[in-house]
């Protein structure tokens, strides 16, 4: 496997917000991720920060409620969405994550890309296609990570990527990026935007 393009020499948990928590200030850009239970989304966050099991799993799906705020570099932040979707989570703690995900995303002021992601196996799901467009109501450009890409053969993936743009609605200028937790393949793809993002230009440091 090849290095990747990033060398990150810092990454740590630097801030766990619950429901009723201040959500912390700071200058530096924060790139967000979005996704259902089990779609891989810490596994993805691993993988970019080159890190085995920093951003870890709850032992029950869904369970965890928190958005969590990773230091990169001291550049920007990585910050973990709580999964959504798990079907056995009651009405209420679902109507109490979904304020405090509106109320982090209306109130970040450094928040730069929101990253959904969505298991390229599948169809999105009702679910994806609500945060999908719940995104971009909130004045956010999503940028959609299919995860999993590993799991199909090179025939099958062309057509699992245009079932994803057309289900969600994506116009062609939105990203969409296939993602190996295993291969890493994607990974580069996804540093190349963040450098772009936050500085304008392809920055291979």
């Amino acid at each position: 496997m090849d290095q990747p393009i990033k060398k990150i020499k810092k990454a740590e948990l630097e801030t766990v917000c619950g429901i009723t928590s201040k959500f912390p200030e700071h200058e530096i850009p924060e790139f967000a991720f979005a996704g259902k239970s089990n779609v891989g989304k810490s596994s993805l966050i691993n993988a970019l920060m080159q890190r085995k099991s920093l951003a870890r799993t709850s032992a029950q799906p869904g369970k965890t409620q928190t958005i969590n705020y990773y230091n990169i570099n001291d550049e920007y932040y990585f910050v973990d969405l709580p999964g959504y979707g798990y079907t056995k989570i009651s009405e209420s703690v679902k109507a109490e994550w979904g304020k405090m995900v509106e109320r982090y995303l209306k109130r970040s002021a450094t928040l730069l890309r929101v990253f959904l992601l969505v298991d390229m196996r599948h169809k999105p799901t009702s679910d994806d296609r609500l945060m999908f467009d719940w995104i971009r109501s909130q004045g956010f450009e999503p940028v959609i990570i299919a995860t999993k890409s590993d799991k199909l053969g090179k025939n099958d993936s062309p057509k699992a990527l245009k079932l994803i743009r057309e289900t969600l609605g994506m116009t062609k200028e939105e990203i969409l990026i296939p993602f190996s937790a295993e291969s890493k393949s994607g990974r580069d793809d996804i540093y190349r935007l963040l450098e772009e993002v936050c500085y304008g230009k392809d920055n291979n440091a």
